[in-house]
């Protein structure tokens, strides 16, 4: 087979994708704050792009109107044709400007020195201040005498800020470095004591290995274990442990109750966890009211000390969609409107612009800030319509979730919204990322309503694997203390349901719940049983010690 060479022309399609396209897809998954970001930054940006609320406001009488001021330097600027873009009547009087009077205003008269030769006297005896005048400028030149003056409040209670007096939110770093100055005096532990609080982390914990801390810092581990026993003693109490045990121990010192038996109590709190109530009495060596009298004291204590202060805080989630029920028993799907960025594209300003611009520079320049502008408002304008129909197909899909909860939530995947709605996959996991709806039965994400099926042991309609947690959740939470459920017991139950499911997925249902095993439930509920039937066997032992023999 003999190898040549040749041209050919073939004919196809393909997607390209521009840097416009791309930008239009990454803002369908962003939220309503990296939105409002991104419309921002381009607002700095672009000169041709303004919020729809900024739009040109009435002249005000005695001003130049928006066109007046935006180009002062057109053609038409104080003469006749231009003479309507000022309202010269004065407020207080009917005496109207004359347009000859305009010559001397523009007249320049001179220096200083030129106007008082010419008058021939100083011009503070022709223009001399008034005596209302002259203890204004008096008072404004005086040095403030009352604390509102300084700046910090105002005379007037309708400019009065209480904002102005909040202090800074205290911050544990900053807590503790207080604590740190009055403490040492030496530089070195300050600076060995600094470096472990910027350990610290928002609980008030210190990291469980500090063995590179003394070779960091170029000091002997006997100081940093010196400077660390000083820190453990700072405000909160509790602060700069490595552990939970270690916690709790700062804490039960300074409250004069770290016994030993307290002490056996605290180094096995893997007991306590696990309710081994009797394993515990037997290490610290007490009986029964004891044992419950030193549980009730650690649960007293805070195992978090950190928390008392700034931490990061939390971001309120605001709604994308509002879902409310309409008026003929369906339901009503909504855009939050106060979280929607709306931009327009300042026309007038490009079309001013374009009858100055000179340069071709400068006019490829304005040429591509308007296509970007119009671009904006076009993205913004698909990427709203996109999350409402998305939005309401959802809708559409769980409409038994809306009307009867939960437990009627039914399978869907991101295929069957986007053959509904004739869009793609990709663009429908776009559009549910970072967004939430708001309905009668609370706000959730837009991914909530997208959950996998399991099969039905009658052969009959799939349920929701959010309805089948929901149904587990139920069955324990009705279970008897003398019958735990097991995860083979839950099984069958769901079974007899129509709900054909193994015992792993009821097990990794159980554990994403947080819900103990069946050996942990049935302690759990049997010590709480018991503290409750011990509370009116002691009043009537009580009563009957009491009684008169």
């Amino acid at each position: 087979m003999a190898l040549t060479q040749r041209l050919e022309f073939r004919q196809s399609q393909s997607l390209v994708m521009t840097p416009q396209l791309m930008q239009a897809i990454k803002l369908l998954q962003l939220s309503n704050l990296d939105l409002s970001a991104f419309v921002e930054e381009e607002l700095e940006r672009n000169p041709l792009l303004e919020r729809a609320s900024d739009g040109p406001e009435p002249p005000v009488a005695g001003e130049p109107t928006a066109e007046g001021a935006e180009f002062p330097e057109s053609d038409n600027y104080g003469d006749e044709g231009g003479s309507d873009a000022f309202d010269m009547s004065a407020g207080s009087s009917n005496e109207t400007f004359e347009p000859g009077q305009e010559d001397w205003l523009n007249r320049d008269l001179g220096s200083r020195a030129e106007i008082e030769r010419t008058l021939d006297t100083p011009l503070d005896n022709v223009f001399s201040e008034e005596p209302a005048e002259a203890a204004a400028r008096a008072a404004q030149d005086a040095a403030p005498t009352a604390y509102t003056e300084w700046g910090g409040g105002a005379s007037n209670d309708d400019e009065y800020n209480l904002e102005a007096f909040v202090a800074a939110e205290v911050t544990l770093s900053s807590h503790l470095a207080e604590q740190l100055a009055v403490a040492f005096s030496a530089p070195a532990q300050r600076m060995i004591g600094q470096y472990l609080i910027d350990l610290v982390d928002d609980a008030g914990y210190l990291p469980p290995d500090l063995g590179q801390a003394a070779e960091r810092l170029g000091a002997s581990q006997a100081d940093v274990d010196a400077v660390l026993a000083v820190l453990q003693k700072f405000d909160p109490p509790g602060v700069c442990a490595r552990n939970l045990s270690e916690c709790l121990a700062i804490q039960l010192r300074e409250l004069n109750r770290y016994d030993p038996a307290m002490q056996a109590l605290v180094e096995n709190l893997d007991l306590l966890a696990r309710r081994d109530i009797a394993s515990l009495r037997k290490l610290c060596g007490v009986d029964d009211e004891d044992i419950t009298d030193m549980i009730g004291e650690i649960r007293r204590l805070d195992p978090k000390p950190g928390l008392k202060f700034g931490s990061a805080r939390t971001q309120t989630m605001v709604p994308d969609v509002y879902v409310r029920p309409g008026p003929d028993g369906g339901w009503h799907v909504e855009l939050n409107s106060d979280t929607l960025p709306r931009v327009l594209v300042n026309q007038v300003y490009y079309t001013e612009l374009s009858k100055t611009i000179r340069k071709d520079g400068d006019k490829s320049y304005f040429s591509d800030c308007l296509q970007n502008a119009t671009w904006l408002v076009r993205a913004l304008d698909q990427r709203a319509r996109t999350i409402l129909k998305v939005a309401t197909e959802i809708v559409r899909q769980q409409d038994g979730f809306f009307t009867h909860g939960v437990a009627h939530l039914r399978p869907l995947n991101l295929k069957a919204v986007a053959d509904a709605i004739q869009m793609h996959e990709s663009t429908v996991s776009r559009v549910t990322a970072n967004k939430y709806m708001a309905t009668n039965r609370g706000s959730f994400e837009l991914k909530y309503f997208f959950t996998a099926s399991i099969a039905s042991a009658d052969g009959g309609e799939a349920h929701s694997a959010e309805a089948v947690r929901h149904h587990i959740k139920q069955l324990i939470d009705a279970e008897a203390p003398s019958a735990i459920l097991s995860d083979d017991t839950i099984v069958e139950r769901l079974r007899e349901s129509g709900i054909d499911i193994a015992r792993r997925t009821v097990a990794k249902y159980r554990e994403a719940m947080r819900i103990p095993s069946s050996v942990q439930r049935r302690r759990d509920k049997q010590s709480m049983l018991g503290n409750a039937l011990s509370a009116p066997a002691t009043s009537s032992e009580r009563s009957r010690d009491t009684a008169p023999a």
